[in-house]
């Protein structure tokens, strides 16, 4: 069962990644980066039109919108990772090679949680007080009043 959904999974994944069973891959790379991420715009505004209310529209498809482009770049490097530890069968904490694209990932995997989060909170946010307003302790006379003589 495990081998039939990790089977699927690369099988998924080699669909938009690998160069030979990709229907894009006739166009480099960065150009299917690219159709990728606008796709991902596309679908975020969309979904986003449909959620939010005009007032938390802009944080939720900001959310949305990187939540997308980071699961997109994960995924992507992920990918590479893998494939590329199967060919060399060696560990990282053996060989010492830290270099910065691994440090960024750590970091960007933060930041992309970070962002997911404060997209979660503005779906979950209610826009009620919990103070009740029952209005001004005076009219609107005696506030003017205050202010000419």
């Amino acid at each position: 069962m495990i081998d039939k959904i990790k089977e699927w999974m690369i099988d998924s994944a080699n669909i938009m990644f690998d160069d030979s069973k990709s229907d894009l891959r006739s166009l480099p790379k960065t150009v299917r980066l690219q159709i990728l991420i606008v796709l991902s715009f596309i679908w975020s505004t969309v979904f986003s039109l449909y959620v939010f209310s005009l007032t938390t529209f802009i944080w939720g498809w900001a959310g949305v919108v990187m939540a997308h482009i980071g699961l997109i770049i994960a995924v992507y490097i992920t990918f590479k990772f893998f494939h590329k530890a199967n060919k060399e069968k060696q560990s990282v904490f053996e060989t010492g090679n830290y270099n910065p694209a691994k440090i960024f990932v750590v970091f960007f995997i933060i930041f992309f949680i970070f962002i997911f989060t404060k997209g979660v909170e503005v779906l979950t946010k209610t826009n009620s007080y919990s103070i009740p307003y029952s209005g001004p302790d005076t009219s609107v006379i005696d506030r003017i009043k205050k202010f000419v003589k």
